[in-house]
């Protein structure tokens, strides 16, 4: 006995019923029309091509209907309520044995396709609904249904917009709002991280992804969080975005047998996404290094933008009357040779490739037995290939599940399942590997759509479906991580927008934020790029800050003018030149002057964005509590200042010198100056602070810690000093000399170099004068202990200092004595009244100045 699957119950057109074949290029608002007449019936079936556009669709007739009245079905999902009226589905997976109103088959051109193309033509000719019938496609198929149906009545819609050919352009040069179509996942991912280095990233689009992954990375394109799309040949199918241009990455693809050049019609498929409604697009090219595998001729430009394409000749046909009496009846069926001439068998398809396999199995053999069984095989051979691994390792996966499908309980065990899951359920690793689970989880969810198949089929419909959900989610994340880098696109976006108002948020840390993506920090006016970006990013960083900080910059500005004296520092601990901060952070450096008393105030480069008029009052600013700071420290000479004109020329020009040395110098260089002063002008000078000593003429509050740093530093930026040594430590009153230290640096700190020690010069001058009451004359005498102990010397030390303060050591009764020899002091020129008046362009009538105020 013969047993035949039977025929499709859809029932073809009767009286009353019509057959309307819409076609036209992509963008003509077919699919729109079909949703449209679906809804004006009671009932009705759309097939699509992908599971994508039927689940679109899905979402827009529940709007229409409501929930309860739309059902949805593909291979790995089904949402079907018990009084669905209306029906969104794949093609494959359209529902033959409903008899509904309305049945539309969208992009009826895939019939030609080698791999589905047989389930389009049997939709073409078989589905039909008892009021109308729709097939909507491409231009090239209206040969072929004329022959094949001839009672379709055929409308023509025209494309809303333009398209054009735009040429080839740079990856850097393409337009905003642009898809770029590669072939290959590996050209698709280096095109995608190219984008992310030059334009902030791209969305990833391929067949190869789940739907929920597409959905997500849509969704990220069209929201414009991204304004790049790279894609495979999946764009051109149905998918609806808003897209400007298409640009090609390649001409030519594997298409599963040998790699050739793209059709006419496969090339308008996919340039025909850009444009939408009535907004015009454009097509080109990506110039990669390979022109000539990607350059449209001048006759394929042509038919682009004229939408002529050669009619396809032939649609790919299955035998749908199947025979499943014996393998070898089915095997037969199934390379039945089509009943026309428009009709031509395809390769075969991987169902059929994997059915002939396991025939040769005896085992499988044994199980065709009967009738069921060789449908029970024919069925598991009908589980889709998702991991894309070939016939041969698929014919392995399909073979266990017809195994389990035909022993026992006819079920697939729930520990095989339970345990495949497990062993996809992992959100770790990169894209391929994310991608390849994903793929492994679709074909478990294809399986749990399968009731037959197993005993408790809507558990296991829940438990893969979020599986797939949560790996999807996965992917898509580390798809964004890879290929997006939000901080350049939110920047790239509003830097070319001109006028954009984008949201800039400074945190209480500094951290700069713009639209939440942190692009560097602030500190005072400097602005730090964020030391993770990439050398080229760093550039658009710096860009960025110096847009959208003007209005912060000013209103530091003015809040610097306005701060008070106790907001500004000046640091020189070891780092020169010396800087300025205000409230911590650095806004100029003390540069060499016109003497040491005058430091230049160089306002710092992070200030350099500041508009003239805020550096000029910065500078006056800084100026003004620079002075006041200098006359606080260092009060000691302004009160030097104050003696201008209350003591003797010859008093003015050691006033002079003192100034010059920043308070300190040595008697020899003054000895005239100093035995030429009057009584009066050494009570001034004491009262001023001034100590005549033995060996030094000195002020003695400048010796002082935080005089003696503000000393220091001046001499240093006077002195262009590469780097400033610490300072003594506070209370001493000998250190030994570094042989590292610069030259002057410890007399300009107050110290009196004696060997490898140095003593403070107000502790030399208080020794001295000790020493000096203590001797008679020229008589050796014994130096007091006390001495060497107060100075903070040894007795070398001390020796040494003797010396130098003109003591000889003399052996007396073999003890040591000291007998004074007296000090040579050169003769140094009287300064006479002409360089006394030339304090008035000296740091003495600066210092006199700042009194006055």
């Amino acid at each position: 006995m013969t047993i035949r699957r039977p025929p499709p119950t859809i029932r073809p057109t009767r009286g009353g019923s019509t057959l309307t074949a819409v076609l036209g290029p992509t963008n003509t608002g077919k699919t729109h029309l079909a949703v449209e007449r679906l809804c004006g019936h009671a009932s009705g079936i759309i097939g699509f091509p992908l599971r994508l556009l039927a689940r679109e669709v899905y979402e827009k007739v529940v709007a229409l209907k409501g929930e309860a009245n739309v059902a949805l079905i593909t291979g790995e999902e089904k949402i079907v309520p018990p009084n669905a009226r209306y029906f969104l589905s794949t093609v494959e997976a359209m529902p033959t044995d409903r008899d509904v109103a309305f049945v539309a088959i969208d992009e009826g051109q895939v019939a030609a396709d080698p791999e589905r193309g047989h389930v389009f033509t049997d939709r073409l000719l078989h589905a039909r609904g008892y009021a109308e019938t729709m097939i909507l496609g491409s231009e090239t198929l209206r040969p072929l249904l004329r022959r094949l149906v001839p009672e379709a009545e055929i409308v023509t819609r025209p494309r809303f917009s333009t398209l054009s050919y735009a040429g080839a352009k740079k990856l850097s040069r393409l337009p905003r709002r642009c898809a770029i179509v590669a072939f290959t996942a590996t050209e698709v991912y280096a095109l995608a991280e190219m984008l992310r280095r030059q334009k902030g990233g791209a969305a990833v689009v391929m067949g190869s992804l789940s739907p929920r992954t597409r959905n997500a990375q849509v969704a990220m394109y069209q929201s414009g969080e991204v304004d790049y799309l790279v894609a495979t040949d999946a764009i051109g199918m149905g998918l609806n975005m808003d897209i400007a241009h298409v640009a090609f990455a390649s001409l030519g693809k594997f298409d599963g047998r040998r790699n050739r050049r793209l059709t006419l019609s496969e090339m308008a498929q996919i340039a025909g996404r850009a444009g939408r409604y009535q907004k015009d697009g454009t097509f080109g090219t990506v110039q990669l290094g390979t022109a000539e595998a990607a350059s449209f001729t001048p006759e394929e430009i042509e038919g682009l933008e004229e939408h002529r394409f050669e009619p396809l000749e032939h649609l790919v046909w299955r035998n749908t009357d199947l025979d499943f009496t014996s393998l070898p009846r089915l095997i037969a069926a199934l390379d039945a040779r089509p009943p026309r001439a428009e009709l031509q068998r395809g390769d075969d398809a991987i169902d059929l490739s994997v059915l002939k396999s396991l025939a040769a199995e005896p085992w499988v053999v044994e199980r065709t037995a009967t009738p069921r069984g060789v449908a029970r095989l024919w069925a598991a051979c009908g589980l889709p290939d998702y991991r894309k691994t070939g016939p041969e390792q698929h014919a392995r996966l399909v073979a266990r599940v017809f195994k389990h499908l035909s022993e026992g309980d006819h079920k697939l065990p729930d520990a095989w399942i339970a345990s495949e899951l497990a062993h996809l359920d992992r959100v770790t690793g990169d894209v391929e590997t994310l991608a390849d689970r994903i793929a492994g989880a679709r074909t478990w969810t294809f399986v749990a759509h399968r009731p037959d198949w197993l005993a408790n089929a809507p558990h296991w419909a829940e438990r893969t479906r979020a599986v797939e959900d949560r790996l999807s989610d996965a992917l898509h994340t580390a798809l964004t991580q890879r290929f997006v880098d939000r901080r350049t696109a939110v920047l790239l976006k509003d830097l070319k927008a001109r006028g954009g108002d984008q949201r800039v948020e400074i945190d209480p840390y500094g951290a700069v934020a713009v639209e939440g993506e942190v692009i560097g920090t602030l500190d005072g006016f400097r602005f730090t790029a964020d030391p993770l970006a990439r050398a080229g990013e760093q550039r658009l960083l710096l860009a960025a800050a110096e847009r959208y900080l003007v209005k912060e910059m000013a209103r530091r500005a003015a809040a610097l003018v306005a701060s008070a004296d106790c907001d500004f520092q000046l640091d020189f601990t070891g780092k020169m030149p010396p800087r300025l901060f205000w409230n911590g952070a650095r806004v100029a450096s003390l540069r060499r002057g016109r003497d040491a008393m005058s430091p230049r105030i160089e306002i710092d480069r992070a200030l350099s964005t500041l508009s003239p008029e805020d550096r000029r009052q910065i500078q006056i600013r800084l100026q003004a509590w620079f002075d006041a700071a200098l006359a606080r420290e260092l009060g000691a000479l302004v009160n030097l200042a104050a003696l201008h004109d209350a003591v003797s020329p010859g008093a003015r020009g050691l006033i002079v010198r003192l100034v010059e040395t920043l308070g300190m110098l040595t008697r020899t260089e003054a000895e005239g100056q100093v035995e030429a002063l009057a009584r009066a002008d050494r009570r001034a000078l004491t009262g001023a602070g001034v100590r005549l000593g033995v060996v030094h003429i000195y002020v003695a509050n400048l010796l002082r810690p935080e005089p003696t740093r503000w000393r220091l530093a001046l001499w240093a930026v006077w002195n262009e000093v590469a780097a400033l040594p610490p300072l003594p430590q506070p209370g001493r009153v000998s250190v030994v000399i570094d042989a590292n230290l610069p030259t002057g640096f410890l007399e300009a700190a107050g110290f009196w170099p004696i060997g490898n020690e140095a003593v403070r010069i107000d502790m030399v001058d208080r020794l001295a004068r000790a020493i000096h009451g203590k001797r008679e004359g020229r008589a050796p005498f014994i130096p007091d202990p006390n001495w060497a102990a107060s100075a903070g010397l040894t007795r070398d030390g001390l020796a040494r200092l003797m010396r130098a303060l003109g003591y000889r050591l003399q052996l007396v009764d073999g003890a040591a004595h000291f007998a004074w020899r007296g000090l040579r002091r050169p003769q140094v020129p009287q300064v006479s009244e002409s360089d006394a008046r030339m304090l008035s362009d000296s740091p003495f009538a600066i210092l006199a100045s700042m009194k006055g105020r």
